[in-house]
Formats: C-alpha cells, structure tokens, sequence
C-alpha cells in the first residue's frame, strides 16, 4: 500500500487515544449528529479562513484553515466506524 493511502497518514488523528474510543463507540443517532456537526465546523472554519485571506489577515486564515480540515478530519474518523490500516484493525 502506498503510504500516502494510509489512514493514519490521511487522517492523523485515529492514532489518538481519545479519538480511538470516540470511533468505537456503538453506532448510534448521537454520533452520527455528532459527525454532522464536526462537518458544519469545518465548512464554517472554511469560510472564516477564506474571509481571513481576503482581508489579508494571513495567520488567521491559517489558523481557521488547519481547524477546517481537523474537523474534517474528526468528522470522517467518527462516520468510518472503525480503524483499519492496510487490512488490520487498529
């Protein structure tokens, strides 16, 4: 498998405990509402950050770029259900 295809390489945030216990959790209404809401934050952040860039204010536009895509990122994580990484359960 290519490394860049790895989950853990794609999303860094399934190495974390917390966000391993997160992912296990039971499917459930919460937890997908959950997922729904981590990708609301991120289409917000998305939206900050590109105001941010237009009013040259750089760094900010960075930070709300970088909170886009770990929410992005959480989002996924909490929707996949499981953790695999090339055909073995995390």
């Amino acid at each position: 498998m290519n490394r860049s295809n790895q989950a853990l390489v794609r999303n860094p945030l399934l190495a974390m405990p917390a966000m391993q216990e997160l992912v296990a959790m039971p499917a459930s209404a919460e937890k997908t509402k959950i997922a729904d809401l981590f990708k609301q934050a991120s289409a917000d952040a998305r939206v900050k950050a590109e105001k941010c860039w237009r009013t040259h204010k750089a760094p900010m536009a960075a930070y709300w770029k970088a909170v886009a895509v770990y929410a992005n990122h959480t989002s996924r994580a909490i929707r996949r259900g499981t953790l695999t990484s090339g055909g073995k359960q995390l």
